[in-house]
């Protein structure tokens, strides 16, 4: 292979002299990064107290760091680069993911018991220690997909349909949502499903990491420390919660 032929085989452009490889999947990696920019800037605006909003802010910063040395070191530059350079990138994606997890594990405290609280807490240090290490040793990405399915799917997801279930708080939906809009990333970068040349699989995958920085952000607007969280007399049921995802009556 041409040391200037990408693994997409994505053409590489020059711009001003410099050689830019995969050019559309480092600008939808960067895209990512100006939402996060965006959603960060937002809510620091808003300087709202408490470890759930400091918990978000820094998802939405660090998510930033990611995808911007994502796009640049693993993906613009690569031809230049040894495969350990795309490790800053998804070593931080773990650390972003962290974060987000443990913003839904405070917010969830506010109904599940302390220690029940601070277990999760524990085991969402372990479950990174033991991602970075395997990542860092492997150098495979594979592990990065494993942690975010993980901490989106198993930790983050559960615990907003719990919250969901008792408040029918309008964030827990959002992010429920979101979520389950995010996994499809998953699907088109596994399956490689990829619409053109110039916008292939891991182009589709970002842009649907975009929307869903944003609907993380939209759903984080609806939580405010002065307003009390309070639960329902009577749970939602099942069917309520698959009607108000969807948008059904």
């Amino acid at each position: 292979m041409n040391i200037l032929e990408s693994p997409t085989g994505q053409p590489t452009i020059e711009w001003f002299g410099i050689s830019i490889m995969e050019p559309m999947v480092t600008f939808t990696d960067l895209w990512i990064t100006a939402v996060c920019l965006y959603a960060f800037y937002q809510l620091r605006k808003r300087n709202l107290e408490g470890p759930i909003h400091r918990y978000l802010r820094a998802y939405f910063l660090i998510m930033a760091l990611a995808t911007f040395l994502g796009g640049i070191l693993g993906h613009a530059f690569q031809y230049a680069l040894s495969l350990q350079w795309k490790l800053p990138g998804w070593l931080i994606i773990m650390i972003a993911v962290v974060a987000i997890e443990r913003a839904s594990i405070f917010q969830a405290q506010l109904l599940v018991n302390k220690r029940a609280g601070k277990v999760l807490e524990v085991f969402n240090l372990l479950e990174l220690i033991t991602f970075l290490v395997i990542t860092f040793y492997t150098l495979d990405f594979f592990f990065v997909k494993i942690h975010s399915a993980y901490g989106l799917g198993l930790v983050v997801l559960p615990l907003h349909v719990l919250m969901y279930r008792h408040t029918a708080h309008p964030m827990n939906l959002y992010f429920i949502r979101t979520v389950l809009f995010a996994s499809l990333s998953a699907v088109f970068y596994t399956l490689e499903i990829g619409l053109h040349l110039w916008f292939n699989h891991l182009d589709v995958a970002h842009t649907i990491m975009a929307i869903s920085m944003y609907g993380f952000y939209r759903g984080a607007l609806f939580l405010d420390p002065k307003t009390a969280y309070k639960p329902l007399v009577q749970p939602l049921t099942n069917l309520r919660i698959l009607k108000a995802i969807f948008g059904l009556k």
